[in-house]
Protein backbone atom coordinates (compact mmCIF):
# COMPACT_ATOMS: atom_id res chain seq x y z
CA UNK A 1 0.00 0.00 0.00
CA UNK A 2 1.14 3.37 -0.61
CA UNK A 3 0.16 7.27 0.26
CA UNK A 4 0.49 10.29 -0.72
CA UNK A 5 1.70 12.67 1.99
CA UNK A 6 1.94 16.46 1.40
CA UNK A 7 3.58 18.02 3.59
CA UNK A 8 2.95 21.97 4.28
CA UNK A 9 5.71 24.27 5.07
CA UNK A 10 4.20 27.73 7.01
CA UNK A 11 6.89 30.12 7.15
CA UNK A 12 5.77 32.99 9.32
CA UNK A 13 5.54 36.36 8.06
CA UNK A 14 8.61 38.39 8.39
CA UNK A 15 8.94 41.26 9.47
CA UNK A 16 9.14 44.77 7.43
CA UNK A 17 13.05 45.39 8.48
CA UNK A 18 14.11 48.83 10.02
CA UNK A 19 13.81 51.83 7.98
CA UNK A 20 16.28 54.00 8.29
CA UNK A 21 17.78 56.86 6.26
CA UNK A 22 19.60 55.10 3.57
CA UNK A 23 15.80 53.34 3.32
CA UNK A 24 14.41 57.10 2.78
CA UNK A 25 16.73 58.46 0.30
CA UNK A 26 16.09 54.79 -1.79
CA UNK A 27 12.06 55.48 -1.07
CA UNK A 28 13.13 59.39 -2.53
CA UNK A 29 15.40 58.49 -5.49
CA UNK A 30 12.92 55.81 -7.18
CA UNK A 31 10.35 58.18 -6.62
CA UNK A 32 8.31 55.91 -4.01
CA UNK A 33 6.00 58.58 -1.84
CA UNK A 34 7.52 58.55 1.59
CA UNK A 35 4.41 58.15 4.20
CA UNK A 36 4.60 59.74 7.22
CA UNK A 37 2.25 59.59 10.42
CA UNK A 38 1.85 61.25 13.71
CA UNK A 39 2.02 59.08 16.65
CA UNK A 40 1.81 59.97 20.90
CA UNK A 41 1.66 56.89 22.54
CA UNK A 42 2.43 53.04 22.37
CA UNK A 43 -0.66 51.79 21.00
CA UNK A 44 -0.06 54.37 18.28
CA UNK A 45 2.97 53.31 17.29
CA UNK A 46 1.98 49.74 17.36
CA UNK A 47 -0.83 50.27 15.10
CA UNK A 48 1.46 52.23 12.40
CA UNK A 49 4.49 49.49 12.65
CA UNK A 50 1.58 46.72 12.40
CA UNK A 51 0.23 48.90 8.92
CA UNK A 52 3.50 50.01 8.47
CA UNK A 53 4.18 53.85 7.50
CA UNK A 54 7.50 54.61 6.58
CA UNK A 55 8.09 57.47 9.65
CA UNK A 56 6.52 57.62 12.45
CA UNK A 57 6.77 61.47 13.90
CA UNK A 58 6.48 62.22 17.49
CA UNK A 59 4.99 65.85 16.66
CA UNK A 60 4.49 68.72 18.87
CA UNK A 61 0.81 69.07 18.50
CA UNK A 62 0.51 66.19 20.71
CA UNK A 63 0.13 69.49 22.99
CA UNK A 64 -3.36 69.71 22.04
CA UNK A 65 -4.53 66.71 20.62
CA UNK A 66 -3.27 64.06 23.48
CA UNK A 67 -2.75 66.69 26.06
CA UNK A 68 -5.57 69.32 26.12
CA UNK A 69 -2.78 72.12 25.81
CA UNK A 70 -4.00 75.41 23.71
CA UNK A 71 -1.45 75.22 21.81
CA UNK A 72 2.14 73.64 20.51
CA UNK A 73 4.56 76.29 22.69
CA UNK A 74 3.10 74.70 25.68
CA UNK A 75 4.80 71.61 25.38
CA UNK A 76 7.88 71.01 27.84
CA UNK A 77 10.86 69.12 26.41
CA UNK A 78 10.47 66.26 29.85
CA UNK A 79 6.55 65.71 27.79
CA UNK A 80 8.18 65.66 24.33
CA UNK A 81 11.06 62.38 25.58
CA UNK A 82 8.10 60.98 27.96
CA UNK A 83 5.74 60.19 24.57
CA UNK A 84 8.72 59.29 22.42
CA UNK A 85 10.17 57.02 24.75
CA UNK A 86 6.14 55.35 24.50
CA UNK A 87 6.32 55.64 20.81
CA UNK A 88 9.46 54.21 20.35
CA UNK A 89 8.54 51.08 22.68
CA UNK A 90 6.01 50.42 20.40
CA UNK A 91 8.13 51.42 17.06
CA UNK A 92 9.40 48.29 14.88
CA UNK A 93 9.97 49.55 11.33
CA UNK A 94 9.16 52.77 10.77
CA UNK A 95 11.98 55.46 11.19
CA UNK A 96 10.90 58.03 14.82
CA UNK A 97 11.07 61.58 14.33
CA UNK A 98 10.53 63.69 17.48
CA UNK A 99 10.02 67.18 16.90
CA UNK A 100 12.25 69.30 19.62
CA UNK A 101 9.79 71.96 21.61
CA UNK A 102 9.43 75.48 21.80
CA UNK A 103 11.93 77.02 23.35
CA UNK A 104 14.20 73.63 23.50
CA UNK A 105 16.59 74.83 20.34
CA UNK A 106 15.97 79.28 20.42
CA UNK A 107 18.43 79.91 22.71
CA UNK A 108 22.10 78.75 22.12
CA UNK A 109 23.88 75.93 19.91
CA UNK A 110 25.52 74.06 23.16
CA UNK A 111 21.91 73.99 25.00
CA UNK A 112 20.10 72.93 21.95
CA UNK A 113 22.34 70.19 21.09
CA UNK A 114 22.14 68.67 24.74
CA UNK A 115 18.10 68.74 24.10
CA UNK A 116 18.32 67.24 21.22
CA UNK A 117 21.10 64.57 22.50
CA UNK A 118 18.07 63.74 25.66
CA UNK A 119 15.47 63.14 23.07
CA UNK A 120 17.85 60.56 21.14
CA UNK A 121 19.02 59.15 24.25
CA UNK A 122 16.30 58.95 26.86
CA UNK A 123 13.17 59.17 23.98
CA UNK A 124 15.33 57.01 21.68
CA UNK A 125 14.12 58.96 18.44
CA UNK A 126 15.86 58.26 15.45
CA UNK A 127 15.88 62.14 14.47
CA UNK A 128 14.66 65.54 15.53
CA UNK A 129 12.59 67.98 14.04
CA UNK A 130 13.12 71.89 13.93
CA UNK A 131 11.54 74.80 12.84
CA UNK A 132 12.60 77.71 11.11
CA UNK A 133 15.80 79.04 8.93
CA UNK A 134 16.76 81.40 11.07
CA UNK A 135 21.00 82.11 11.91
CA UNK A 136 20.79 80.08 15.31
CA UNK A 137 18.25 77.14 13.75
CA UNK A 138 20.84 77.01 10.53
CA UNK A 139 23.69 76.88 13.30
CA UNK A 140 21.95 73.79 15.47
CA UNK A 141 21.09 72.37 12.06
CA UNK A 142 24.92 72.03 11.68
CA UNK A 143 25.74 71.20 15.02
CA UNK A 144 23.53 68.54 15.28
CA UNK A 145 24.57 66.67 11.70
CA UNK A 146 28.25 67.19 13.13
CA UNK A 147 26.96 65.14 16.18
CA UNK A 148 25.65 62.37 14.35
CA UNK A 149 21.98 63.12 15.05
CA UNK A 150 19.72 63.74 11.95
CA UNK A 151 18.20 67.27 11.69
CA UNK A 152 14.74 67.26 9.80
CA UNK A 153 14.12 70.76 8.59
CA UNK A 154 10.70 72.43 8.93
CA UNK A 155 9.68 75.43 6.21
CA UNK A 156 6.46 77.48 5.37
CA UNK A 157 3.66 77.38 8.44
CA UNK A 158 5.73 76.97 11.14
CA UNK A 159 3.18 76.26 14.41
CA UNK A 160 5.81 77.62 16.90
CA UNK A 161 5.64 80.61 15.50
CA UNK A 162 2.10 81.19 14.34
CA UNK A 163 1.62 83.83 16.70
CA UNK A 164 4.06 86.42 15.48
CA UNK A 165 2.87 84.82 11.90
CA UNK A 166 -0.40 86.05 12.05
CA UNK A 167 -2.45 82.88 12.59
CA UNK A 168 -2.35 79.38 10.85
CA UNK A 169 -2.83 80.73 7.44
CA UNK A 170 -1.07 79.76 4.13
CA UNK A 171 2.76 81.32 3.49
CA UNK A 172 4.42 81.52 0.03
CA UNK A 173 1.18 82.88 -2.18
CA UNK A 174 2.95 85.75 -3.44
CA UNK A 175 6.15 85.70 -5.91
CA UNK A 176 7.98 88.16 -2.72
CA UNK A 177 7.04 85.64 0.12
CA UNK A 178 8.14 82.51 -1.72
CA UNK A 179 11.55 83.42 -2.57
CA UNK A 180 12.29 83.29 1.15
CA UNK A 181 10.82 79.80 1.50
CA UNK A 182 13.31 78.71 -1.55
CA UNK A 183 16.18 80.13 -0.24
CA UNK A 184 15.97 78.78 3.30
CA UNK A 185 15.28 75.41 1.95
CA UNK A 186 18.45 75.75 -0.03
CA UNK A 187 20.30 77.07 3.04
CA UNK A 188 19.00 74.30 5.15
CA UNK A 189 20.21 71.66 3.00
CA UNK A 190 23.89 73.14 2.89
CA UNK A 191 23.64 73.24 6.92
CA UNK A 192 22.93 69.40 6.78
CA UNK A 193 19.34 68.67 7.45
CA UNK A 194 18.37 65.48 5.78
CA UNK A 195 14.60 65.93 5.34
CA UNK A 196 12.50 69.00 4.70
CA UNK A 197 8.78 69.32 5.95
CA UNK A 198 7.16 71.68 3.96
CA UNK A 199 3.80 73.21 5.70
CA UNK A 200 0.35 75.09 3.92
CA UNK A 201 2.63 76.44 0.80
CA UNK A 202 1.16 76.57 -2.65
CA UNK A 203 1.29 72.75 -4.56
CA UNK A 204 3.72 74.87 -7.11
CA UNK A 205 5.74 75.99 -4.98
CA UNK A 206 6.37 72.61 -2.74
CA UNK A 207 7.16 70.96 -6.15
CA UNK A 208 9.78 73.75 -7.41
CA UNK A 209 11.54 73.20 -3.66
CA UNK A 210 11.31 69.38 -4.13
CA UNK A 211 12.84 69.38 -7.64
CA UNK A 212 15.65 71.97 -5.89
CA UNK A 213 16.85 69.95 -3.43
CA UNK A 214 18.57 66.58 -3.40
CA UNK A 215 16.74 65.21 0.27
CA UNK A 216 13.41 64.67 0.15
CA UNK A 217 10.33 66.81 1.62
CA UNK A 218 7.38 65.94 3.27
CA UNK A 219 4.12 67.58 2.77
CA UNK A 220 1.75 68.81 4.93
CA UNK A 221 -0.89 71.18 3.21
CA UNK A 222 1.64 71.30 0.13
CA UNK A 223 0.52 69.09 -2.62
CA UNK A 224 0.70 65.68 -4.20
CA UNK A 225 4.46 66.45 -5.47
CA UNK A 226 6.58 66.79 -2.26
CA UNK A 227 8.42 63.07 -1.47
CA UNK A 228 6.14 62.18 0.96
CA UNK A 229 3.41 62.91 2.61
CA UNK A 230 2.59 63.60 7.04
CA UNK A 231 -0.89 63.55 8.68
CA UNK A 232 -1.53 63.97 11.96
CA UNK A 233 -2.88 60.45 13.25
CA UNK A 234 -6.46 62.03 15.20
CA UNK A 235 -6.94 64.20 11.75
CA UNK A 236 -6.94 60.71 9.96
CA UNK A 237 -8.66 58.75 12.41
CA UNK A 238 -11.28 62.07 13.39
CA UNK A 239 -10.97 61.90 16.70
CA UNK A 240 -9.63 65.63 17.08
CA UNK A 241 -13.15 67.42 17.24
CA UNK A 242 -11.27 71.00 16.74
CA UNK A 243 -10.83 72.93 13.92
CA UNK A 244 -10.35 70.49 10.52
CA UNK A 245 -7.84 72.61 8.02
CA UNK A 246 -8.60 72.03 4.49
CA UNK A 247 -5.35 69.58 4.01
CA UNK A 248 -6.61 67.05 6.18
CA UNK A 249 -8.85 63.88 4.32
CA UNK A 250 -10.48 61.44 7.24
CA UNK A 251 -9.38 57.73 6.30
CA UNK A 252 -11.87 56.33 9.45
CA UNK A 253 -14.27 56.74 11.83
CA UNK A 254 -12.65 55.82 15.35
CA UNK A 255 -14.20 58.77 16.80
CA UNK A 256 -17.86 57.77 15.93
CA UNK A 257 -16.67 53.89 17.17
CA UNK A 258 -15.01 55.12 20.21
CA UNK A 259 -18.59 56.70 21.08
CA UNK A 260 -20.68 53.72 20.40
CA UNK A 261 -17.94 51.74 22.36
CA UNK A 262 -18.30 54.15 25.70
CA UNK A 263 -22.23 54.67 25.59
CA UNK A 264 -22.95 51.06 24.82
CA UNK A 265 -20.88 50.40 27.71
CA UNK A 266 -22.74 52.93 30.09
CA UNK A 267 -25.55 51.31 29.08
CA UNK A 268 -25.06 47.51 29.59
CA UNK A 269 -23.39 48.56 33.25
CA UNK A 270 -26.82 50.82 34.40
CA UNK A 271 -28.80 48.04 32.79
CA UNK A 272 -26.76 45.10 34.86
CA UNK A 273 -26.44 43.46 31.65
CA UNK A 274 -22.80 43.68 32.15
CA UNK A 275 -20.92 41.80 33.38
CA UNK A 276 -23.00 38.53 32.26
CA UNK A 277 -22.03 35.23 33.32
CA UNK A 278 -19.19 34.62 30.94
CA UNK A 279 -17.05 37.22 32.17
CA UNK A 280 -17.12 36.51 35.61
CA UNK A 281 -15.79 33.85 38.35
CA UNK A 282 -17.75 31.00 40.36
CA UNK A 283 -16.46 30.12 43.61
CA UNK A 284 -16.00 26.11 43.80
CA UNK A 285 -18.81 23.48 44.51
CA UNK A 286 -19.72 23.84 48.25
CA UNK A 287 -17.08 26.50 48.89
CA UNK A 288 -20.02 29.18 49.48
CA UNK A 289 -21.81 26.90 51.76
CA UNK A 290 -18.46 26.45 53.92
CA UNK A 291 -18.18 30.42 53.59
CA UNK A 292 -21.82 31.05 55.33
CA UNK A 293 -21.07 28.32 58.04
CA UNK A 294 -18.17 30.04 58.85
CA UNK A 295 -19.29 33.65 58.43
CA UNK A 296 -22.22 32.58 61.35
CA UNK A 297 -25.37 34.31 61.52
CA UNK A 298 -24.79 37.21 61.36
CA UNK A 299 -22.90 36.69 57.92
CA UNK A 300 -25.62 34.89 56.50
CA UNK A 301 -28.14 37.13 57.12
CA UNK A 302 -26.40 39.85 56.09
CA UNK A 303 -25.68 38.02 52.63
CA UNK A 304 -29.04 36.66 52.45
CA UNK A 305 -30.30 40.43 52.26
CA UNK A 306 -28.16 41.49 49.80
CA UNK A 307 -28.70 38.56 47.53
CA UNK A 308 -32.29 39.18 48.30
CA UNK A 309 -32.20 42.80 47.16
CA UNK A 310 -29.82 42.11 44.26
CA UNK A 311 -31.74 39.08 42.62
CA UNK A 312 -35.13 41.40 43.03
CA UNK A 313 -33.41 43.99 40.60
CA UNK A 314 -32.57 41.66 38.68
CA UNK A 315 -35.82 40.47 37.82
CA UNK A 316 -36.97 44.51 37.86
CA UNK A 317 -34.23 45.40 35.56
CA UNK A 318 -35.09 45.70 31.82
CA UNK A 319 -34.30 42.21 30.04
CA UNK A 320 -34.03 40.91 33.33
CA UNK A 321 -29.88 40.92 33.34
CA UNK A 322 -27.87 37.74 33.65
CA UNK A 323 -26.04 36.37 36.91
CA UNK A 324 -24.75 33.82 38.70
CA UNK A 325 -27.21 34.37 41.55
CA UNK A 326 -29.89 32.05 41.96
CA UNK A 327 -32.57 31.40 44.43
CA UNK A 328 -30.40 28.48 46.02
CA UNK A 329 -28.02 31.07 47.39
CA UNK A 330 -30.52 32.77 49.38
CA UNK A 331 -32.37 30.01 51.23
Amino acid sequence: MSSNIVYIVVRPTAAPPKTTLHTLYQLHASRTPITVLTAYDYPTARACSAHPVDITLVGDSLAQVALGLPSTTHLTLDALIHHTAAVARGTTSPFLIADMPFGSYHTDVPSALANAVRIVREGSADAVKLEGSSPLVRSVVRALADAGIPPVAHLGLLPQRVAAMGGYRVQGRTAADARPIIRDARLLQAAGAVALVLEAVPAALAAYITASLRIPTIGIGAGPHTSGQVLVWDDVMATWEGHKAKFVRRFADVGAEVGRGVAGYVDAVRRREFPGEKEGYAMRPGEWEKLMQMEGSEGQSAAYKYLRDRLIQLRNSPGGGSSQITRRHIT
